[in-house]
């Protein structure tokens, strides 16, 4: 069972990151708005080698998703499927299924603007505003995601992650690595 917590922590996710057109499921089209809203974010053209990058990775992970989390094989996760998946995850975030792995990675990757091996208050702000999210709230998360350190490492990411995905705690920092300060 799913505390009403963590199921607002997946929502978040769900419905921030993922519904990108609003439709209340997560399907393919999701992930194409998703390769446009990014790679417009970072200037890459259709053509760009970032852009087929990004667009590759997203479409593994969509399958990936698909694969494990459409229960029912209609072509959408619904909320339901999605913070069913998300469950069990939680009951062994140390084996992630590969499409989670490298969901983690992009987003990483994608905060990571610098390409420097570290996530700051202002690369990971400016993805959340990109997403709709206010960009004072994201840069709030940030400060209480890094413990007031001016960045985060890939290695501190994971970590931040897998708390994300199982912590009952509020105050826990994994909680704010999708940019919102409060559930």
């Amino acid at each position: 069972m799913v505390s009403d917590f963590r199921k607002k922590k997946l929502l978040h996710v769900f419905t921030a990151f993922f519904d990108r057109n609003a439709s209340g499921s997560i399907d393919k089209k999701d992930f194409d708005l998703a390769i446009e809203n990014i790679t417009k974010l970072r200037g890459w053209a259709a053509g760009d080698a970032k852009y087929k990058e990004v667009q590759s990775t997203l479409l593994k992970i969509w399958e990936g998703l698909q694969s494990r989390a459409d229960a029912d094989k209609d072509g959408e996760v619904s909320t339901d499927e999605w913070i069913a998946m998300w469950d069990e995850y939680a009951k062994n975030p140390s084996a992630p299924l590969e499409w989670q792995s490298l969901y983690s990675k992009f987003i990483f990757q994608l905060e990571d603007a610098s390409g420097d091996g570290a996530i700051d208050g202002e690369e990971f702000s400016s993805v959340y505003a990109s997403f709709g999210l206010n960009k004072d709230e994201a840069l709030a998360a940030f400060r209480s995601m890094s413990k007031g350190k001016p960045n985060v490492s890939w290695a501190e990411f994971q970590e931040l992650w897998k708390e994300y995905f199982t912590t009952e705690d509020p105050k826990a920092p994994g909680n704010f690595i999708f940019g919102k300060s409060s559930f």
